[in-house]
């Protein structure tokens, strides 16, 4: 009998990637996957359906949306407050405080995974690493957890001071007696020994290589408005894209930006005000999330790819954001902030990369405007990021999904 490896996500199947890959990975090396995850509204619904429907895998959702479940929605938020109030004037937070104040279903997602026997329980993401810690002691199945962010330095203080200090005492508490942990970014695995002890194995955000090689057909050409390309979960503040704006008008040539997500009220009004001043000859645009399974495919229409982290949250400077190793499996050269957690990707994609430091809007203008200009400037930068995605920044890579299926297979072996 294959050995039975349960996958968790507190998040959406569409919109935590790198369980997913988990998942596929492990059912394509012959074992059998159950993928625990949870559902609550908007978009991501119909995509996760889609994305279960298309694989062989068993998937479990733990749902909490208001409208379709009102009572997990009410009891899991009450419970969350609580915790949270609890931990707030606790000198010192017992594990089980610190749980349910970090992770809302918490609780549910324990329930779940023990719903069937495990020979190895994997997760990760913000309300998920103490859950499989919790259900691998409960059965007593083997557990490793995934930080795939640095879940102690997420949140600017003093507001976030809390849930940052929770998060360091989670990450403490799922890695103790974790079969192997693995971090996002080699820069998240070295802060998770330096500052918390935990031993972590990098695995970055990558993803796999596209059944074709990007087409070379040149765009810039007199009049060609230079398009630049954005996506994440969320449009919003603090993610760089202003400095895009004042960068893209100091080049003064037509350009638009396009962003892929859900926009925070009011902000793409905010950015438009800023275009009119600092860009006038700059257009945004507004496209609707997509399924991590078109992400490549969705990137190819663009000349340049964005990742500007700003670096004002500790976890902004360490991660190494999907988006960032997205863009080069297109072809795209990319703008990166210069962040430990990018620097790495951008040292390997040499001319493909156009580092510059966060705010920094007159370097990365000075960057631009060659491949604004000369088609064959922008051709060997795209083409300098495809070399570096096909040699090494790409999820087939031996460290990356050969790293993983390595330790899973000495864990259940």
């Amino acid at each position: 009998m294959s050995r039975r490896i349960c996958v968790v996500t507190a998040g959406h199947l569409s919109t935590c990637p790198r369980m997913l890959k988990a998942a596929d990975a492990c059912q394509a090396a012959g074992y059998r996957v159950r993928v625990v995850s949870t559902r609550t509204s908007g978009w991501a619904t119909a995509a996760d359906t889609g994305i279960a429907a298309s694989r062989d895998w068993q998937w479990r959702a733990v749902t909490y949306d208001r409208s379709e479940a009102p009572a997990a929605w009410l009891r899991s938020g009450v419970r969350h407050k609580v915790a949270r109030a609890f931990a707030h004037v606790l000198t010192s937070v017992p594990a089980s405080v610190a749980t349910a104040a970090f992770a809302r279903v918490h609780r549910e997602l324990v329930d779940a995974i023990l719903e069937e026997p495990a020979d190895l329980i994997y997760g990760g993401t913000t309300g998920a690493i103490a859950a499989v810690a919790e259900a691998g002691h409960r059965s007593g199945s083997a557990f490793a957890v995934d930080f795939e962010d640095f879940h102690c330095g997420e949140h600017e203080s003093p507001e976030g001071d809390l849930s940052n200090s929770l998060g360091a005492l989670v990450m403490r508490l799922a890695a103790d007696g974790a079969a192997f942990v693995t971090a996002g970014s080699a820069a998240i695995a070295c802060a998770c020994r330096e500052e918390l002890g935990i031993a972590a194995d990098s695995i970055n955000n990558v993803f796999p290589l596209p059944a074709s090689a990007p087409a070379r057909a040149s765009r810039v050409d007199a009049g060609h408005e230079f398009s630049v390309y954005w996506f994440s979960q969320t449009i919003g503040a603090n993610r760089g894209l202003e400095d895009i704006i004042r960068a893209l008008g100091l080049t003064a040539r037509a350009a638009s930006l396009h962003l892929r997500g859900c926009a925070t009220p009011g902000y793409i009004e905010t950015l438009r005000a800023l275009a009119s001043t600092a860009a006038p000859r700059v257009q945004i645009r507004v496209m609707p999330p997509a399924s991590p399974e078109g992400m490549v495919d969705a990137c190819r229409p663009f000349d340049l790819g964005v990742s500007a982290e700003q670096g004002h949250i500790r976890n902004r400077l360490l991660n190494l954001p999907n988006k960032a190793t997205t863009y080069p499996l297109a072809g795209l050269p990319v703008a990166l902030t210069d962040t430990p957690g990018q620097r790495p990707l951008a040292n390997d994609l040499g001319a493909g990369a156009l580092l510059f430091s966060p705010g920094d809007a007159a370097t990365l203008a000075e960057k631009l405007l060659p491949l604004m200009t000369d088609r064959e400037q922008l051709a060997h930068a795209g083409d300098a990021s495809w070399d570096a995605a096909r040699r090494r920044w790409h999820w087939e890579h031996e460290l990356e999904r050969g790293a993983l299926l390595a330790a899973v297979a000495k864990v259940v072996s």
